[in-house]
């Protein structure tokens, strides 16, 4: 059951994460250190689910950390495509793809929800999407960092390209699955809500 709790341990692990957004920034601006930046960003990434998986397990649910968690991950893709696209490290279309379809979904779902729509689940669509894109962008950092000799880089550009295509496809279909969700979302809350005050 979930309940207004703050302190929590997932929570706390969604808290750190978000603290290693600036880290993230400093490594690729500050440090013009794109493996180390790749890295942080990777780790951000792949630990996407750590939270999620404590907090189910543990029995540590909570109302807030059911919107923290994805607003943290929402923020760490926002500020990892945004600072990418600045650094040139990555192809900007493809940066750009991500980006505009990131704004669009996410004001499309805070206007549905203000209209009183039920609250959506990720879909599994939408979490491959993600993971492959957050795969990507370390991947094309790495290929960014100009200590690799020019072969590695090739490796990494190469490898980040393999991310990149299924994430982006996996992202598109995604943002069509919710768009139709979203309408049912927002018809069964209306519904509900005319229920409830009849």
């Amino acid at each position: 059951m979930k309940v207004d709790r703050l302190v929590t341990a997932p929570n706390m692990i969604t808290t750190v994460r978000l603290l290693c957004i600036p880290l993230f920034v400093y490594l690729l601006f500050g440090r013009d250190a794109h493996f180390w930046a790749g890295f942080v960003l990777g780790l951000l990434g792949a630990t996407d689910w750590v939270d999620g998986y404590v907090a189910r397990r543990f029995n540590q649910t909570s109302t807030f950390g059911a919107m923290f968690d994805p607003t943290v991950d929402r923020l760490l893709m926002l500020v990892g495509i945004v600072s990418v696209i600045i650094d040139h490290s990555a192809p900007l279309w493809f940066a750009w793809i991500i980006l505009v379809r990131e704004v669009l979904l996410s004001a499309f779902v805070v206007a549905i929800t203000a209209l009183g729509a039920k609250r959506m689940d990720v879909t599994w669509w939408g979490k491959c999407g993600t993971f492959f894109n957050m795969m990507a962008f370390p991947y094309f950092l790495f290929a960014a960092e100009e200590s690799w000799t020019s072969t590695w880089r090739s490796i990494w550009k190469a490898i980040a390209y393999g991310c990149a295509v299924p994430g982006l496809v996996f992202g598109l279909l995604a943002a069509g699955q919710y768009l139709v969700r979203g309408r049912e979302a927002l018809a069964l809350g209306r519904a509900e809500r005319d229920v409830s005050t009849a």
